[in-house]
């Protein structure tokens, strides 16, 4: 009786749905302004990203719209961060792109015609919409069983390599649109290789006009992403540049005819209102478990590390377990709608707390302003690039390509996870991010048998006769009492390490 009481019962559902017990706590007056500024300039984002991250899947741009609208919807009634922008992430849309190129190649009869390419993308689509949803049925797996703690075994140095090495993935898989080259997909190891090596045996074939676009549009968002962050404490928002750059570009190709005149590669017609929910494919699903299950598990551990971030800024508590429950809800749902999977961008998420967000009403904000172009006003965006979607999605890389920097500091900080991160790179751009991952994720349990084995031993010392006692190599001012020795070992001791501790310790001694 006790454990079905009506206590445990509300406390059960206030789990559930966590918008049950901040909805009715909302602060009308004060929130309301900043959500809706908020929630616009998200969605403007959201629109641009969702399209050209669409690119990375190998799917028809306006499915990437989807993607940015459904999980939204999903994740404001199950998600317990306030200020995550969910929906497309250029990781994860370039894994699932990873899946679709496996199992739809490219047409190699070269023969092009509508019907074929249309043939193509039907059957790209529903690859995508179906491992997005085995990777939402994972994922609520894992939370309905309490495994949120997975995300413990992925250390932040084996995200950020991995990450790194996913943007130089995106960068390598964008020349082709940049330059209008036909690459073929390559998701086997190596594949990075191949694909430059696809991309500079035809870069005599190059387009100029989106070449040239390309360069212009990546460098003015570069410029001002760049003043947007150096004076944002000055800027009431940042300048959308996105946005428009998008316009600019979309009416000069259209008054200018940049189709015709120049052979340039467009959006063209974007689907219309909403697919109907079609169930996933069984045969897909049983070729593509395993790279569900990766999907599943980088996108959770790339959302709950922003939203943790969030979460000690603002003060407020997340549930793993929860999070798990509301982004497999939601990429059950997109993929049902023919969306891709999908997570949380840093930069869009930035873009939403930095422009006043307090709560998912943003969210909510944000999947409207998505919610317009589908039905609406998708049609003007039919005479832009390709190349300039892909410029886009370019310049939402930099905080990724950033990560180089972490490199020096682990090695000073800590050469195990220094090594984890090379590592891990170096096997995710090799290998390609799906073996990659399964490779690092070995290599790391690897350092932890080893930290294990052969920990870290050392003689303490008192320093500059304070009350501090560190590694006597490390110091010179140092006092050690007579006849007594300080000696510190980093792990547990136990029956693997017993030999080592006692070796250490005698020449210590």
């Amino acid at each position: 009786l006790c454990s079905c009481s009506p206590q445990r019962v509300k406390k059960m559902a206030l789990g559930l749905f966590p918008v049950v017990s901040w909805l009715p706590a909302y602060r009308f007056r004060e929130w309301v302004l900043s959500d809706i500024v908020s929630g616009i300039n998200t969605g403007l984002v959201a629109v641009l990203q969702g399209l050209a991250f669409a690119l990375l899947v190998n799917v028809p741009p306006s499915y990437g719209l989807y993607a940015a609208f459904f999980p939204v919807l999903v994740y404001f009634i199950f998600g317990t961060s306030r200020h995550i922008s969910v929906g497309p992430f250029p990781v994860l849309s370039l894994m699932v792109g990873g899946v679709v190129t496996r199992l739809v190649p490219d047409d190699s009869t070269g023969n092009g015609n509508s019907t074929n390419t249309s043939a193509l993308n039907d059957e790209r689509v529903m690859v995508a919409a179906s491992v997005t949803f085995l990777s939402g049925v994972v994922q609520l797996l894992l939370g309905i069983f309490q495994f949120g703690f997975i995300v413990i075994y992925l250390s932040q140095s084996l995200i950020s390599g991995f990450t790194t090495a996913a943007a130089i993935h995106v960068l390598v898989s964008q020349l082709k649109f940049m330059f209008q080259l036909p690459v073929p997909g390559f998701n086997k190891p190596f594949g990075i290789i191949y694909t430059l090596e696809s991309i500079f045996s035809q870069i005599t074939k190059t387009n100029v006009a989106d070449l040239v676009t390309s360069l212009v549009v990546l460098l003015i968002v570069f410029i001002v992403k760049e003043m947007n962050d150096r004076y944002k404490e000055k800027l009431p928002t940042p300048i959308p540049i996105e946005l428009l750059v998008t316009v600019l570009a979309a009416l000069i190709s259209h008054f200018v005819n940049f189709e015709e005149k120049f052979a340039v590669a467009v959006v063209g017609k974007l689907e219309e209102g909403f697919q109907t929910p079609v169930p996933p494919d069984v045969g897909i699903l049983q070729n593509c478990i395993g790279d569900s299950i990766s999907i599943a598990i980088v996108g959770f551990a790339v959302a709950f590390s922003v939203a943790k971030v969030y979460s000690i800024k603002h003060d407020y508590p997340i549930d793993g377990n929860q999070e798990l429950i509301a982004f497999g809800l939601g990429n059950i749902v997109g993929g049902s709608f023919k969306g891709f999977a999908s997570s949380t961008a840093l930069s869009r998420s930035g873009v939403q707390e930095s422009t006043g967000g307090k709560t998912q009403i943003a969210g909510i904000i944000s999947s409207v302003i998505v919610l317009v172009v589908i039905l609406a006003i998708g049609f003007l965006l039919a005479p832009l690039q390709k190349s300039v979607l892909a410029s886009l999605a370019l310049g939402n890389l930099k905080g990724m390509l950033m990560q180089f920097k972490e490199v020096g500091i682990l090695w000073r900080k800590d050469k195990y996870d220094c090594v984890i991160w090379v590592v891990t790179f170096l096997a995710a751009i090799l290998l390609g991010l799906d073996i990659g991952l399964g490779a690092a994720v070995a290599f790391q349990l690897l350092t932890v048998v080893i930290r294990s084995q052969i920990p870290s031993c050392a003689v303490l010392a008192n320093v500059g006769r304070s009350n501090v006692y560190r590694n006597r190599k490390d110091y010179t001012d140092i006092y050690e009492p007579e006849g007594v020795k300080i000696f510190r070992c980093s792990s547990p001791i136990f029956f693997a390490n017993i030999e080592f501790f006692r070796e250490k310790l005698i020449t210590a001694v």
